[in-house]
């Protein structure tokens, strides 16, 4: 039996391994030691003398002792569990493809010349939706956000295209041409609109460095991990910024656990 385990900001998600079968949790980020490991075997009842290998990834997992309790502790750079975990949820055959994580962050990883690499990453994701509305609308868990986010419009608060300018180029008039910039000279807007607006923003942003980074190296796929693209207004600004450069984006059942299901692809690989 392997386990995984990724100490993301917000969520620590784990999987373990057993005769090729994956079962997966979730569980909110502490510090990143031996203890949390432990208080986390101990919650899904798993006895350490079952566990043949441990992989860890992202945080301060670095820093950790290279065993416990005589069980090999493997530590994977997180490029390398984004890419594998990329490649395996999407089965992706490509000599050449680019993943993006949308978790706290947003970080963009590409495989080429047999290797992963780090593009490079924004600070705007998830922790940046739930800060905002926090800061906005007094609400900072993400299903409340994406519960209100529904319900409300966001062209309420931000300006179009349409609305400011004359036609440029093939720009549909529907895009945004300034996030919030309505709310300058009013201040009555309802939590639901507020909601929208502040997950469309984060979602074009994101989509905005996904389609620039496809472009640089060339690519007309972007395939996402992570929970923050599987909200339904983040996921329709990420698509609205692809659209304007052809870019494709995938998404698919289990991406929030793709570090992990990499962790354990890379274990699978190279121990």
């Amino acid at each position: 039996m392997e386990i995984a385990f990724d100490f993301g900001i917000t969520n620590t998600d784990v999987a373990v391994q057993d005769n090729q079968e994956l079962t997966f949790y979730t569980f909110s980020s502490k510090k990143v030691e031996i203890a949390f490991i432990l208080e986390i075997l101990s919650e899904i009842n798993l006895d350490t003398k079952l566990i043949a290998k441990i992989a860890v990834t992202g945080g301060k997992s670095s820093d950790l002792q290279d065993a416990l309790d005589g069980i090999p502790i493997i530590k994977i750079n997180e490029v390398e569990a984004v890419g594998h975990g990329a490649k395996e949820l999407y089965q992706i055959k490509d000599q050449k493809f680019m993943a993006v994580s949308t978790g706290t962050g947003t970080a963009c990883v590409t495989y080429m010349d047999n290797k992963f690499h780090h593009l490079g990453g924004i600070s705007v994701g998830g922790g940046t939706l739930q800060g905002l509305s926090n800061l906005t609308i007094d609400i900072n868990k993400a299903d409340e956000i994406e519960e209100l986010s529904r319900i409300g419009n966001k062209k309420n608060l931000d300006a179009l295209i349409g609305e400011v300018v004359n036609n440029i180029g093939s720009l549909n008039p529907d895009i945004t041409a300034s996030n919030f910039s309505k709310a300058r000279n009013m201040n009555n807007f309802n939590n639901e609109d507020i909601a929208s607006s502040i997950s469309n923003m984060v979602g074009e942003v994101i989509g905005t460095v996904a389609y620039l980074n496809a472009l640089l190296i060339g690519v007309s796929n972007v395939y996402f991990i992570g929970r923050v693209s599987k909200m339904s207004n983040v996921r329709n600004g990420i698509e609205k910024r692809l659209n304007l450069a052809g870019i494709s984006g995938n998404y698919i059942e289990k991406q929030e656990f793709a570090n992990v299901i990499g962790a354990i692809a890379y274990l699978n690989a190279n121990t």
